[in-house]
């Protein structure tokens, strides 16, 4: 996919799946909540867990979005789109943690008023935030959707 299309998909989607080295060396995935949000991807994470345990141990993760899958009975296949983004993990602070989160709440709260928005972000200390600065990103899409476009 364009890069465009691609940025689109990690724009409009609303969860996607964390994969990082697990313990013991397993891989681990975790589908999350996030935001796309100035070129990076955020999401929060209690301050303890496997989660961060494993971002700690080893930064390098990827991050995959399913945007579209359709199945499509009589031709035997899917319709399909998604993305998926490679980089590095960390937790953020300061004004980068404040404004991700405000991204994070604005994203998934639009609907409610702005100073409830601000009091939640605020109030919320037992939450970190992580950032993934990413490092190379792939779209992907059914041929169907490619031919679409045309």
């Amino acid at each position: 996919m364009s890069a465009e299309d691609t940025n689109a998909v990690m724009i409009r989607c609303t969860n996607g799946v964390l994969a990082c080295l697990g313990d013991n060396d397993y891989p681990y995935a975790v589908p999350l909540s996030y935001v796309y949000y100035k070129g990076k991807i955020y999401f929060h994470s209690a301050k303890a867990g496997h989660k961060i345990d494993s971002i700690t141990k080893n930064s390098k993760v990827s991050f995959s979005m399913i945007d579209e899958d359709t199945i499509v009975s009589e031709k035997y296949t899917t319709c399909f789109r998604s993305v998926i983004a490679f980089g590095k993990a960390k937790i953020v602070e300061g004004e980068e943690r404040l404004s991700a989160f405000k991204a994070l709440v604005d994203k998934y709260s639009e609907d409610q008023p702005e100073d409830a928005k601000q009091a939640e972000i605020a109030g919320c200390m037992q939450s970190l935030i992580i950032s993934i600065d990413i490092e190379h990103v792939t779209g992907k899409e059914s041929i169907d959707y490619v031919k679409a476009k045309r």
